[in-house]
């Protein structure tokens, strides 16, 4: 018995069948190991009636028959729709952090899945409505010591929120910094009055314990207000029986102070014991001024790591130009309703998504496609919200506003893909998970080896500066910070040069890929006919010839007339009138033009009219149909005058960008469901050495299997309802942006030109990502690896080093931003899209 593929479409053999999975009591079969791992990451998706009823169209991706239509299915009874949640998180100081709070949502009854980003400070859960609610998400988020941002009004653009939550993190900085500024001059003050000591002279004539009280003081104000938020936070999540990166800091810091504080006030108690009364408030206020100085810095790079989103959002347009009665009015772009119609002027923003009802005009869609030069666009067309108007005048109807438009569209899913984790990043997180536990055990440990090893006279004053010194350069920020900056930064330069990614594995699946499957139609080609050769008889005027022809295929709806048609207008042929029209069903047309009978089609429609070609067209029809050419004969009277050579061109830049392809190590392989020598033509053309040829629609998954059974990671590029089956079983699925919903919804990447050089963009933008996050994750952990050993005196038997815990803050600080700014040299790519 077959049942089907639930991820794909395609049916399966149930009693055979090797891959195999449970949900909701219920067994699901799938045609490959991919499929399952998909079902199995979210099983909801595929399997919930009313998830499938709200995607609508799309859903059918999942749905397709062995014929690529869509299929209905028995709805699944499953107990109830998942929803989603996006939560701005307030209070996260660092990795563990991040993962505080994921475990605290994931424990919350009814959660399915939660993911928390520290990059983003951004929580998103999916969880059953009837078991879970926003406000139990919010009560588990303040559970675990944390807060959460007032959620936007429910008629607010993600422009305005964006904004609203821009305008919190910029007051937020503000007080950062002025934290930072009476820390550095604090710092400073005590730091120049504890150097006295290093002059016996001078500190013979000054009373030591009078300037230990004057530290005291001046040390006060910067633990209490400059450091207070690392005391508080620490304190929390002792509350919480956790620990986070400011319990380092609090703990390294307070023991320094606290020790000073009972040095200034009990100096005796010291001596007696062969203690010098030595006082660190030096220290302490110089590492909270370096660790302030190092998250001032962190945040201003955390902001640019998202200005591509923020770019993107700001390009849509503001208010738009109603047509109402005989008026035109300026309203506000959130009152304005589909339906609408709306004028745009030449240099005005399209207000948002429409088909154009009257004029034309030249439009820059730079910022949905990445290309450069203007689209026409005329009556019919569509146009889109924040592209940008050259030249014409034109009124559009509106028929998406608000979420529903192309940019918000575009702006959801980069948003969805920052806030996803990308499979590189699972060691750093469960070394986070554990990262501030074992870092105090080291320092604990550091502490009592030092105390019992040293020197009687030194050895609390080693033992203590080492203690805090392990605490201070300890980073789990570096770690939490590596993947999710680069991801970001990535997701937004995708957006900007046409590559839309789906979500972070998608992106590090990309640089993986071995192999480039090419569906042939739409992709290498056009995917719509075009006039490649027209050869008029000798002794007839081609101008008069083609003014007839096109008079003639106007009337049709076939797609080769429309071909015809397209050419004549793009030679400029007059148009004249038309009389009897007649369509020859599977052979061509007839009409009467100009007083004379026009036939066009195929050679069997001429030769029942009793028409013979001339021989010199003959030879030119047998050329053509070598070429794997279709060719429509035309007849004026009783006379063959001319032939005209139609077939899905070549796209002008395939031929550029699978060379690129296979510079860079890939083999690309072409499937066509054309014939053999169709196939090696178009192959040959484009430099493609490895094809498929007649592949029916519903074979095309099978073929990534061959090629997947060879060892290769294959990606798939399509871009019709028959390549989602293949798409889906590919390693990594890439659409293009001419395509099918259908075929959009079940890539992991869609780009949005129809053109192979986003392949190319793709391919290089998660090369260089994933490069990044490797550096990323090289630098953080061998920061940890080599800094927590010196920090603790590895180095002072054997060299006479020993690390300052002012040295260690400025390195813990730096470790942040070094890591951010690795991330922000992403901001320099530029995709093949871009390169032309």
């Amino acid at each position: 018995m077959n049942q089907q593929d639930v991820v794909c479409g395609m049916m399966v053999d149930a009693a055979s069948a090797t891959h195999r999975s449970h949900f909701d009591t219920k067994e699901y079969v799938f045609c490959s190991a991919n499929c399952q791992r998909k079902f199995e990451a979210d099983p909801a998706q595929y399997v919930h009636p009313e998830l499938v009823e709200a995607t609508g169209a799309m859903a059918a991706t999942n749905r397709l028959g062995q014929s690529g239509t869509a299929v209905a299915l028995p709805p699944v009874q499953t107990p109830a729709a998942t929803a989603l949640a996006t939560l701005d998180i307030e209070g996260m100081t660092c990795a563990s952090c991040a993962s505080f709070v994921e475990k605290s949502l994931s424990r919350t009854p009814g959660v399915h899945k939660a993911l928390v980003n520290y990059a983003t400070e951004r929580a998103t859960v999916e969880y059953l409505p009837g078991q879970a609610s926003p406000e139990t998400l919010k009560e588990a988020v303040i559970k675990a010591g944390y807060g959460v941002a007032a959620p936007a009004a429910p008629d607010t653009s993600a422009a305005d929120r964006q904004a609203e939550l821009d305008e919190q993190k910029a007051v937020a900085y503000q007080k950062l910094k002025r934290r930072l500024w009476v820390a550095v001059a604090l710092a400073a003050v005590v730091m120049v009055l504890s150097m006295v000591m290093l002059w016996p002279a001078l500190a013979a004539r000054i009373n030591m314990q009078g300037l230990n009280y004057v530290l005291l003081a001046l040390a006060l104000p910067v633990l209490l207000y400059s450091g207070r938020e690392f005391y508080t936070s620490a304190w929390n999540a002792f509350k919480h029986r956790a620990a986070n990166m400011d319990t380092l800091i609090a703990v390294g810091t307070g023991a320094a102070f606290l020790y000073s504080v009972a040095a200034t006030v009990a100096p005796h108690f010291f001596m007696q014991h062969g203690l010098m009364p030595e006082v660190y408030y030096d220290t302490t206020a110089t590492i909270i001024a370096l660790i302030l100085v190092g998250k001032v810095l962190e945040q201003r790079a955390k902001t640019q790591t998202s200005a591509a989103i923020k770019s993107l959002m700001s390009l849509q347009a503001k208010t738009a130009r109603v047509v109402h009665g005989e008026q035109e009015i300026d309203l506000p772009i959130e009152q304005v309703r589909p339906g609408d119609v709306v004028v745009v002027r030449p240099g005005e923003k399209v207000a948002t998504d429409g088909v154009v009802v009257l004029g034309h005009s030249a439009v820059d869609e730079a910022m949905l496609t990445g290309e450069s030069l203007p689209v026409e666009k005329k009556e019919g067309d569509t146009v889109f919200g924040a592209t940008l108007n050259k030249t014409g005048s034109f009124r559009f109807r509106v028929t998406k506003v608000g979420a529903e438009t192309m940019l918000s569209q575009i702006v959801k899913l980069v948003e969805d893909a920052q806030g996803s984790r990308a499979p590189i990043q699972r060691l750093a997180d469960k070394v986070s998970a554990i990262f501030v536990p074992t870092v105090v055990c080291i320092a604990i440990l550091t502490f009592l080896l030092w105390f019992d090893l040293a020197p009687e006279a030194t050895r609390f004053p080693l033992a203590l500066v080492n203690f805090v010194a392990v605490l201070i350069i300890a980073c789990p920020c570096a770690l939490g910070l590596a993947t999710p900056t680069a991801i970001m930064v990535s997701t937004g330069k995708g957006a900007e040069n046409g590559v839309l990614i789906r979500n972070a594995e998608a992106l590090e699946k990309a640089h993986q890929v071995t192999t480039i499957l090419l569906d042939k139609t739409g992709t290498i080609t056009r995917g719509e006919p075009a006039v490649t050769d027209f050869t008029v008889a000798a002794g007839h005027e081609a101008g008069q010839v083609l003014q007839a022809v096109a008079a003639v295929e106007r009337q049709s709806e076939h797609p080769l007339a429309e071909a015809v048609v397209r050419y004549a207008e793009a030679q400029q042929a007059p148009r004249v009138s038309v009389e009897g029209f007649r369509a020859v069903e599977g052979r061509g047309a007839t009409a009467t033009v100009g007083g004379e009978q026009v036939v066009i089609g195929n050679q069997r429609l001429l030769a029942e009219a009793g028409i013979e070609l001339p021989t010199e067209l003959s030879a030119k029809a047998t050329e053509l149909l070598g070429q794997a050419k279709t060719v429509l004969y035309v007849a004026i009277g009783s006379q063959g005058v001319a032939l005209i050579g139609v077939a899905d061109t070549v796209r002008e830049t395939s031929a550029a960008a699978i060379r690129r392809l296979q510079a860079m190590g890939l083999e690309v392989v072409m499937m066509t469901g054309d014939n053999p020598q169709t196939a090696e033509k178009i192959a040959q053309q484009v430099g493609i050495k490895r094809y498929f040829a007649e592949v029916l629609p519903q074979d095309k998954a099978s073929k990534v299997q061959e090629l997947q059974a060879e060892g290769r990671v294959v990606a798939m590029v399509g871009d019709g309802i028959n390549d989602a089956p293949a798409l889906a079983q590919a390693d990594i699925g890439l659409a293009m942006g001419g395509g099918t919903d259908v075929a959009m919804e079940a890539a992991g990447i869609t780009l949005m030109r129809s053109d192979l050089q986003g392949v190319v963009t793709a391919i290089d933008l998660s090369k260089q990502t994933i490069q990044t996050i490797r550096q990323n994750l090289f630098f953080a952990f061998i920061y940890n690896v080599l800094g927590i050993p010196i920090a603790a005196g590895v180095l002072y038997p054997l060299l006479g080093i020993s690390l300052s815990p002012m040295l260690a803050a400025g390195a813990m600080a730096l470790s942040s931003v070094s890591v951010l700014t690795n991330s922000l040299r992403l901001r320099s790519f530029t995709g093949a899209t871009s390169q032309g």
